[in-house]
């Protein structure tokens, strides 16, 4: 696993088809994570999780103030939050 989007990609595609996980990605999203990726999330990165459904469409806008060590986590392909 190489990159953030793809991370992403994997636990959409598994959301998709797997109601438990998908349970579980909403109800204890780093738990989720960690059991499918085998990443830890730090404790000081929240991880939400929203549904979109008929009548709701969820934007994430991208941060304003990433520290720099972070950029270069990104700016590399690895996941900004487990540098």
């Amino acid at each position: 696993m190489n990159s953030v989007q793809e991370m992403h990609t994997q636990l959409l595609e598994k959301a998709a088809v797997d109601d438990a996980f998908r349970d579980k990605l909403v109800a204890n999203p780093k738990g989720a994570i960690f059991d499918e990726l085998g990443i830890e999330v730090p404790q000081d990165i929240e991880v939400k999780v929203h549904e979109n459904d008929m009548n709701t469409i969820h934007l994430s806008l991208p941060a304003t103030d990433i520290p720099e060590e972070q950029l270069e986590a990104i700016a590399a392909g690895r996941c900004c939050c487990c540098f």
